[in-house]
């Protein structure tokens, strides 16, 4: 299987991270195809022209990170990281939502950032980070205890504490929620975790 990714994005960050739980960091050669200035050597694969994209030992081309971690749940080993059934999967999914949705948010601030000064909106990163601060409040009261799972929902939140470490520190990710930060400084050192770590 091929993987096109950045070692920045976060969203491939988390299909690396569920390779890694499921036991196919192995098989996953990594392609590095940044979609940023041009997204030219992705648009072949995914007209969106966005990563990650997997393409499938069988030719199968899948793209947006919820996809291809479904995917990889269910061709590799181990525990699933999404239940088949019951309020239990709707929990998994409804985490890893809100954890894209932070994600989407900060990625929003970032590439805002990156505008010329007189083109950037001041409203937009605005908007984005009191909602990263709701985001991450609801999921203060909604930590996974230390002995559940390390299902798709908490690896997504994860990967978006981890984003927010890197690209947006005064957000102060968890920094208000003691339940959250001690469960993020335990998993952050996670094998999965520390191996996808952006540089």
């Amino acid at each position: 299987m091929k993987l096109y990714y950045s070692t920045t994005s976060p969203y491939a960050r988390k299909v690396r991270v569920v390779a890694i739980e499921k036991g196919l960091g192995a098989r996953l050669e990594l392609d590095l195809a940044s979609p940023w200035p041009d997204p030219a050597a992705i648009v072949p694969f995914n007209p969106l022209g966005k990563i990650p994209v997997l393409v499938g030992d069988d030719g199968l081309v899948l793209y947006d990170s919820p996809v291809i971690c479904e995917y990889l749940d269910a061709n590799g080993g181990g525990p699933k990281l999404v239940p088949a059934a019951g309020r239990e999967r709707w929990e998994v999914l409804r985490r890893q939502a809100l954890a894209d949705g932070m994600l989407d948010a900060a990625v929003a601030i970032v590439l805002e950032g990156r505008r010329p000064p007189g083109e950037r909106s001041t409203d937009a990163p605005r908007r984005a980070a009191e909602a990263i601060r709701r985001a991450v409040a609801a999921i203060g009261t909604d930590v996974p205890p230390p002995a559940a799972p390390f299902d798709l929902g908490a690896i997504a939140i994860a990967v978006a504490l981890g984003y927010l470490d890197f690209r947006l520190p005064e957000l102060g990710a968890g920094a208000a929620h003691p339940a959250l930060r001690d469960w993020w400084h335990t998993v952050r050192e996670r094998p999965s975790l520390a191996a996808t770590r952006p540089p």
